[in-house]
């Protein structure tokens, strides 16, 4: 049976290209009918800390990746890795310096793999020096606890990203150490920016967590990683996990670098969010307007449903709907000085703004169809476009140039607010 494990650190939150690998083992492990695993590396306890791992381990949950089987912690097998180096310092084949425990590299050899991305890759002992397996404070190498542990857990497969490469003969070397076949490596090309520079915070953002915060969701952060590098084939851009999963093969994950670019994901996840029901961006839009402070009364789904239905077209994340819609939440706020020039400050605007507001103070059914039609008629007697009506009131009752449509915006607002801002605007 195919097993595959991810192995995270939690002394920090879960990176993107992190993410990016543990997304492509689950793929592997379940195309193949196989097991996901999940190894915690935390033998740094200084910098180990349970925040981390909660948040990581909820990360992996919230884009749909589902490990198997119970979590393992490295930090709870320090007995196992002394056994296994005090075995091959007993077959001579390791020396002590002070309390470490140090594996001896036999020089002139070659060691290849066959690298289920790169093909054939070959390392010269020459070039690799001896490997600490036991370090002198009793913890255990990176190199050799993975090893121990992969070869318990009898791991069939290690896909991880190519800085990993320049261990895998390293790792070669304690299994063969072992008395142990190695797994069959595949070394995925790294995520950089779009600059062609290591992936940084001047990329954007660089952790699964400030995307979750800033109002991405799941299936489209989930989609867009596995589509880096890989391709399920008819230029298709939407693809869920159980649809990857069933034509998913590492032997067509590309072998040379993968860009992330984060406005390709902001359109992607603008893509998921206009497909998404109301019903399900509620409790997101909620949780997003009590992050900016703004005032979520109870009782208020319907009205924020309504607003959601007008600007699910318009968001690429969740946390713009806080910007493009203050106006609903609140008296107190943005107007775009420019617009106000533009639109307020010309002769003749606020008075059609009042006469306006005069014809729909008389208006019983605030529906936008009526509003629009008394909006037409007024432009029509007074020979303007309507756009001429239109664009002031947009500024006088939200403060901006643009948004969803005027008449459904004044519909959801309600008659009371709606002529409450356009007299004051119109005195």
């Amino acid at each position: 049976m195919v097993r595959v494990r991810f192995a995270p650190s939690p002394t920090g939150f879960l990176h993107l290209g992190s993410a990016r690998t543990a997304l492509f083992n689950w793929l592997f492990a379940r195309a193949a009918g196989g097991e996901f695993l999940l190894r915690i590396e935390d033998t740094d306890k200084v910098r180990s800390e349970k925040r981390y791992l909660d948040e990581i381990l909820e990360d992996l949950e919230w884009m749909g990746i589902h490990w198997d089987g119970d979590l393992i912690y490295q930090s709870r097998r320090f007995d196992e890795y002394r056994e296994k180096a005090e075995k091959i310092l007993a077959d001579g084949k390791a020396y002590t310096e002070g309390e470490a425990i140090i594996f001896r590299v036999e020089k002139g050899r070659t060691i290849e793999i066959d690298d289920l991305i790169h093909g054939k890759i070959s390392f010269s002992t020459d070039e690799i020096k001896d490997q600490v397996m036991i370090k002198s404070d009793g913890s255990p190498a990176y190199n050799f606890c993975c090893v121990v542990d992969d070869a318990d857990l009898e791991i069939t497969h290690i896909i991880r990203g190519d800085d990993h490469i320049s261990n895998t003969p390293k790792q070669v070397l304690f299994y063969e150490a072992l008395g142990l076949t190695p797994p069959e490596f595949a070394h995925m090309p790294l995520m950089m920016g779009v600059d062609g520079a290591k992936l940084s915070k001047r990329h954007g953002g660089v952790s699964v967590e400030e995307y979750k915060r800033e109002g991405f969701l799941p299936e489209a952060m989930a989609n867009y990683l596995l589509l880096l590098g890989w391709f399920p084939g008819e230029d298709k851009e939407k693809i869920t996990l159980d649809e990857a999963v069933k034509v998913f093969k590492l032997k067509d994950v590309s072998d040379t670098q993968v860009k992330f670019d984060v406005q390709k994901l902001r359109w992607l996840n603008g893509e998921y969010i206009m497909a998404s029901s109301t019903e399900r961006l509620l409790p997101l839009v909620k949780e997003q307007l009590s992050s900016a402070g703004a005032t979520v009364l109870p009782g208020s789904d319907k009205y924020i449903s309504d607003i959601i239905d007008l600007y699910k077209v318009r968001m690429k994340t969740l946390s713009e709907f806080v910007g493009q819609t203050d106006f609903f939440f609140t008296d107190d706020f943005t107007v775009d000085e420019k617009g106000k020039r533009k639109y307020l400050d010309v002769e003749g605007n606020r008075e059609n703004i009042r006469i306006f507001a005069d014809k729909l103070e008389t208006l019983e059914d605030f529906s936008h169809g009526n509003i629009e039609n008394i909006c037409r008629d007024i432009a029509e007697e007074k020979q303007l476009k309507a756009a001429q009506i239109i664009h002031p009131t947009r500024m006088a009752i939200s403060g901006k140039t643009a948004g969803a449509g005027l008449f459904e915006m004044m519909e959801v607002l309600g008659k009371d607010k709606v002529l409450e801002r356009m007299k004051k605007i119109s005195g």
